[in-house]
């Protein structure tokens, strides 16, 4: 089959799921998993992606979910086998130390298991994005990566500490230069994935969000001025103070939460804008705005449904996120071969158990 996609970004990706639809999955995982004291959670994983999968379109062919959750149950638990275990046995061993008299010796052994778990978390997301890749097929063709991620894990620490000693401002380059380290060693097909996101074009957005909480808590200063100020005049400070500190807790949080958004949703635009797979580029179309509104929907929905909407989350994220990706280029489907990467046999353990986000 030959077959040609022009600059039509519009049409490269579309969902055509219904939440009516998924509504009886996601009542139906809730139930079992429930009954199974949670354990059925993987299984219920699956099914969501088996479902969102198979309502998105590429092109001409919507994509294939082949996860199993017994891949994500035997990932999970070998993850608690090998690393949440061992934790929790070292940490007996800190209280112990502690007690003895070793305090030195105790907070050097909890630096080294923070650089551990560093370390941890950059390989559960390198894997993570390994398998999700290994287990999506499009025209019975899939992904995945010829590495472990434990290279990766390196590169996470250490760019990651970077980019936080600096005072926190090299944390931009650190997210970039990370994008761009595990999307290099992905492939789909026979086609590699090459990303070449600037922290520069992202910078500016960043500095802003980084000055907004020193100006919050100088503002929290000038307000504990004013309320002192106030004490001695007012008849009723405690009023006054409870007014005051209200309406700076409610302004902090939603004007910082803004201002995150604002620096992510350019964060994305420019991560994703510099993908490239082969004869295709990729682009984000979601500003500020549209976040703002989806993580004001999700809240709302789970605040007015007493926690009940929570199960529709998912399905508003990968809504979310199909509508807004695009894609450019060329494709021909006679060129395209199967991907020679091995396929993992285990699912997100390290994912599920740090409770990270893959991407």
């Amino acid at each position: 089959m030959d077959m040609q996609q022009g600059t039509a970004p519009h049409s490269a990706f579309e969902f055509h799921g219904d939440w009516r639809e998924f509504a009886p999955i996601a009542f139906t995982n809730l139930l079992l998993t429930i009954v199974t004291l949670g354990i059925y959670a993987f299984w219920a994983r699956t099914r969501e992606r088996r479902y969102l999968w198979s309502r998105t379109r590429f092109i001409d062919d919507r994509l294939e979910w082949t996860g199993t959750g017994l891949e994500l149950f035997v990932g999970y638990l070998m993850a608690l086998l090998f690393f949440l275990v061992p934790f929790a046995l070292l940490n007996l061993l800190l209280q112990g130390m502690v007690l003895r008299g070793h305090p030195g010796a105790a907070g050097l052994l909890v630096f080294l298991l923070y650089l551990l778990l560093l370390y941890l978390v950059g390989v559960a997301i390198f894997r993570a994005i390994r398998y999700r890749l290994s287990r999506t097929f499009w025209h019975g063709i899939r992904g995945g990566s010829d590495t472990q991620g434990l290279a990766y894990g390196w590169q996470h620490l250490w760019r990651t500490l970077l980019g936080f000693l600096a005072f926190g401002l090299m944390v931009p380059w650190s997210m970039t230069s990370l994008w761009n380290r595990r999307w290099r060693e992905m492939s789909f097909g026979p086609y590699r994935f090459e990303a070449n996101a600037d922290w520069n074009h992202i910078i500016g957005r960043y500095l802003i969000f980084y000055l907004v909480p020193i100006a919050l808590f100088v503002g929290l200063f000038l307000i504990g001025m004013m309320t002192a100020m106030t004490v001695g005049s007012s008849r009723e400070p405690s009023v006054m103070a409870i007014v005051l500190a209200t309406v700076f807790i409610l302004g902090f949080y939603g004007l910082l939460g803004a201002v995150a958004l604002f620096f992510y949703s350019a964060y994305y635009r420019e991560a994703v804008g510099a993908l490239e797979l082969g004869p295709l580029a990729f682009d984000f179309t979601a500003r500020t705005r549209d976040w703002i509104l989806l993580f004001l929907g999700n809240i709302g929905l789970v605040l007015v449904t007493f926690g009940v909407g929570m199960l529709f989350v998912p399905y508003r994220n990968w809504k979310f996120f199909i509508t807004h990706i695009e894609a450019y280029g060329e494709l021909h489907l006679d060129e395209l071969t199967q991907s020679e990467t091995r396929a993992p046999t285990q699912g997100e353990g390290l994912l599920d158990a740090f409770d990270v986000g893959a991407f």
